[in-house]
């Protein structure tokens, strides 16, 4: 009979481990609260794991990747939503605009566009 504890808790990392055959396995549980990871989310999961796997191995061995992911994706989409707002108003990209010329405001939005995505995947997504 083996003299090895069934459970151990690391206080390093604060996971608990249980003893199956002769290793011990992390005891993880998934959250029980699912939100959409989105757009954002979705860009930072993978830069998260090619350029800061540490961190990213963190998040997914304490169960806390996915409610990040979902909190950096709401952070980024009410960000994005201000920034382009701010925008349109300081270009004055109106509905008048739209109705006069189409195609300029068309340009105007897509160059708007590309510039708060830019912004946005600099501050929140790629750090």
């Amino acid at each position: 009979m083996s003299n090895q504890r069934k459970i151990l808790h690391d206080d390093r990392n604060g996971l608990d481990y249980v003893l199956v055959g002769d290793y011990y396995l992390p005891m993880i549980g998934l959250p029980e609260e699912t939100r959409p990871i989105g757009y954002w989310g979705m860009l930072r999961k993978e830069y998260l794991k090619k350029h800061k796997s540490g961190m990213y191995s963190y998040f997914l061995l304490t169960g806390k990747l996915d409610n990040y992911l979902a909190d950096l994706n709401e952070q980024a989409q009410e960000r994005y939503e201000l920034i382009e707002a701010q925008m349109r108003s300081v270009e004055g990209v109106t509905e008048a605009l739209k109705a006069r010329n189409p195609m300029g405001w068309v340009r105007q939005c897509n160059n708007i566009r590309n510039r708060v995505q830019e912004i946005v995947l600099s501050e929140l997504v790629y750090v």
